[in-house]
This record gives structure tokens, sequence and C-alpha cells, in this order.
């Protein structure tokens, strides 16, 4: 029997082995990990993720074929197969601080791997890593091998949450890189293998390792690009009148550009983006090319830019000052159908109207109360880290209280701000919400979900982004 192990039991780790234990029934798949709370909440009925699907697949196979485990070193010893899907965080202090990627996790599960394995293996890369990350490992796996053969591939995930589980059941693409050698070609096979238990050959793709390294960061970077030019149009929109929605619609239409990724918004967040794109900004300047990584750099300039616009326009609508005033905070995860909060635009634009000393009132339905908290005492990038690395909590923010429904959080609001795209937030009784605000009541539509003319007619002040200007936001221009 061919045994799987994957080391990290986080977004990625525990959705892939769940559908390869589920649509590879003869394989035994070990999801293992040293955080006891994470891996006990991955054998109970309380999973530590939310994805839609999820909890179904784990359910069908958890302790037939798929098992989650503290005992890393055993389940490591025993494949086959050795998945790594660690935290791979931006570097804070050091050399590449704030671009480069930390792989002091990655480098640790290497060292582990070499120690206790005694029969050779196929070591997959699965966390989202720099360049050239593969050769740094081999020679880590070879120097210490004690005569034991490793293969390194690169098999990197292009998951989307909310969509996670459907994307593995149906991928658009699988890519495995490897070595062009004779051993390399055959553990390219063997992992091919185990995936065409379902997806069909020609979306199986093998490359090289630093063309399957780099295609990871150029799909991440490609889908940042498209959403921070849909965004900076969405300035020009509200400068001239146009309706980027129209817009978007007019140029999506063209089949070179298409539909996809053209949504407006206050900005992208989640665990890749970012990252991806500093990892690559890094890259480029330690090849000698400036120009590349500027280039880069200017899709997260504008991201940020959105952001800090959107704050611009809450606080200088409501007469240039949100000090003490009640705001609603509608959605804190960075998308839908997901509970995932990892550099979602909302810490951003909650951070900023706590400096002007707004009073927050915050609701989500996936993201727990100490979710939250955390996300907003946490400093930047320290999210990547294992969970019990990360800084705790010393209290709760005094500005902030965390809702149990929209209709608790908007009552006696000043403001309403709509930061996650959650379907439940487009079939509000609005005009109860509004009944139950201080006025003028306001409106700031991050994601562009509700009917403008509909929430005008009831009486709000409406601003949504991108759109033509409510004439009261038009006397009152959001300047950074």
């Amino acid at each position: 029997m061919v045994k799987i192990c994957c080391i990290g039991a986080g977004y990625v780790g525990g959705p892939t082995m769940a559908v390869i234990a589920l649509k590879c029934p003869s394989i035994e798949v070990a999801v293992v990990d040293i955080s006891v709370p994470r891996i006990n909440a991955w054998n109970s009925d309380q999973l530590p993720i939310y994805e839609p699907g999820l909890e179904e697949v784990v359910k069908q196979c958890r302790g037939k074929n798929l098992f989650f485990s503290t005992d890393v070193e055993k389940h490591v010893r025993e494949a086959n197969i050795v998945f790594v899907s660690v935290n791979t965080p931006t570097k804070t202090q050091g050399l590449g601080a704030g671009k480069a990627a930390d792989l002091t996790y990655w480098e640790s599960a290497a060292r582990m791997i070499a120690d206790v394995s005694k029969s050779d293996k196929i070591v997959v890369e699965k966390s989202t890593v720099p360049v050239k990350t593969a050769e740094a490992i081999e020679k880590i796996l070879m120097h210490n091998s004690r005569g034991i053969n490793f293969q390194i591939l690169s098999n990197p995930e292009f998951l989307a949450e909310g969509t996670a589980i459907n994307d593995l059941f149906k991928p658009e693409r699988v890519l495995i890189g490897g070595r062009e050698t004779p051993e390399g070609m055959k553990a390219i096979k063997a992992l091919k293998d185990v995936y065409a238990h379902w997806v069909p050959e020609d979306r199986i793709l093998c490359t090289n390792l630093w063309s399957a390294e780099v295609s990871k960061l150029a799909a991440n970077a490609f889908l940042a690009q498209r959403i921070s030019s849909v965004n900076a149009m969405s300035a020009l929109c509200e400068a001239t009148g146009a309706d980027v929605s129209q817009v978007s619609h007019a140029i999506g239409f063209d089949s070179r550009i298409g539909p996809k990724f053209l949504n407006a918004s206050v900005g992208f967040g989640g665990s890749c983006f970012q990252k991806d794109i500093l990892n690559l900004v890094y890259i480029c300047e330690c090849n000698g090319l400036p120009e590349v990584a500027n280039y880069w750099k200017q899709v997260i300039k504008v991201n940020d830019y959105q952001k800090t616009r959107f704050v611009n326009r809450v606080v200088s609508s409501m007469f240039n000052t949100v000090s003490g005033k009640k705001i609603a905070i509608l959605g804190f995860a960075f998308k839908k159908d997901t509970g995932d909060t990892r550099e979602t635009p909302a810490i951003d634009v909650c951070k900023g109207l706590m400096g002007d000393k707004a009073l927050l009132s915050i609701y989500d339905p996936q993201v727990p109360e100490e979710h939250i908290q955390r996300d907003l005492q946490m400093n930047k990038f320290d999210w990547d880290h294992p969970i019990h690395l990360q800084p705790t909590s010393p209290s709760t923010i005094n500005q902030v209280i965390v809702a149990s429904d929209a209709y608790e959080a908007t009552k006696d609001s000043h403001g309403v701000c709509i930061l996650t795209e959650w379907d439940e937030f487009k079939n509000l009784d609005y005009q109860k919400i509004y009944n139950n605000m201080q006025k003028p009541a306001f409106v700031f539509d991050g994601r562009n979900i509700l009917d403008v003319e509909k929430l005008r007619k009831i009486g709000f002040i409406v601003y949504s982004i991108g759109k033509p200007l409510d004439k009261w936001l038009k006397d009152m221009p959001a300047v950074a």
C-alpha cells in the first residue's frame, strides 16, 4: 500500500489530503502537525477550518484511510511520499525583511525528514515557496541522507478558499515539477499516478522544478494585478462619474481579457496574494531586476491605496470625524464562504477607523470574536506563523464590540461598512436597519453587492466603490 504523509494540517494540507484519501481508497493518508489543539480539532466534529463540503469529505474517510496525528516522525518514516505544507511567512527581521519568505519551518521539516527516514522518499513542496527552494531543500536532504535517496517535487496548490473542495475535485490543472533526470521523471510519474485516480491526464502538467515554483508565484501575481487594475479604475470612475461595474462588464466581453477578477472592491486579501508578490519582488531584486520588482510592487501599493481611500471616504463623509461614533462592520473574512481572515482588508480598514477613534461593532457569520480581537492586535506578518507561536492577545480592544448578528451590529450606528460579500448581507431588512440608526445614516459598500438606488430611497447616504457619487459625497471629497 502506498502511504502518503503531509506535514502541516492547515488550509492547504487538510483539504488536499482529505480529497486524495477520498479519491484514492487504496492509499493511506496521514496528516501530521505538532499542534495538539489543531489535530484534536481535525479528529472532532468541529474542524479547525471552515470550507464548504470539507466536513463531508473528512467524515467519509477519517479512520479508514485518512488519519490526523501529532506523531510526526512515525508517519514520515512510514511514508513513500511526504508532502510539506508548512508556514512560509514573510520575514520581519534580517536580510529581506518585509519581502523575503522565512523558510525556518521548511528547513526544520527537511532536517526532520532526513533524520527519521529509513527508506527512499519523494518529498513534495506544497507550501508556496520562493524559486530555488527545492534546490536548498535538496541540499539539506542530500547532506544528511545516510545513503537514502530523496527526490524533490514541486506541486503548488491553486485552491481558492470558499471553493477549495470543488477545486480539488475538478482542478483546472495539477502542476508537478521535478528534476529532468531518470530518477526525477520516475518521481513525477509516481505523484502523477496519485492524481490520475480522478484528474484527466491532459490536466496534469509536468515541468522542471523551477518552472513549477515560478508558475505559482506568477499565477497569484497575475490575479492580484487584475484586482489592483480594476480598483485603480474604480478611483477614476468616481472622479469622472463613470460606473466601474459597467466598465468591467464592457471590457470583460473582450475574450482576450475575460470577465473574471474584475469586481472592484475595498482590496484583495488572503494568505497568498500579498505574500507571493512581496516574495516575487525580493527574488527580482536579488537577481538584478529592479524594474521588474518595481512593476510588481505597484500592485501592492494600489491595494493599500484602495483601503486607505475607503477609510478616508468614511471619515470625510461624516463631517471629517468618526471619533466616538459607532460604525458597523459587516464582514471580517477576506472573502465570502470562508472563515479565513489572513490579510483581510477589514483589518486595515478597522485599524484606520480606530485611528480616528471610531467605535466598531463587527459581525461576520464565520469569524469568532477571539479571532477578530487577535487580528486587530497582531503585527503585520505574525499571522503566518504556527498558531502556538503567534503572540497571544493581551486583552480585548475597548473600541471593538463583536455582535451576534447584523441587526445588533448596526443598531444606533452612524454608518455601515460592507467589507465581505456574504450573501446574507444582500438580503437584510435595510429599512429596519435604517430605522434603528443615527441620522444621517451612511452605507459604505466595499464590495458593491447592494442595490444603491433602493438604499437611497430608504434614506441612506450611500458610497459604493467606483460608482457615481452621492451628492452628499461630492460635497465632501475624500482626501488622503
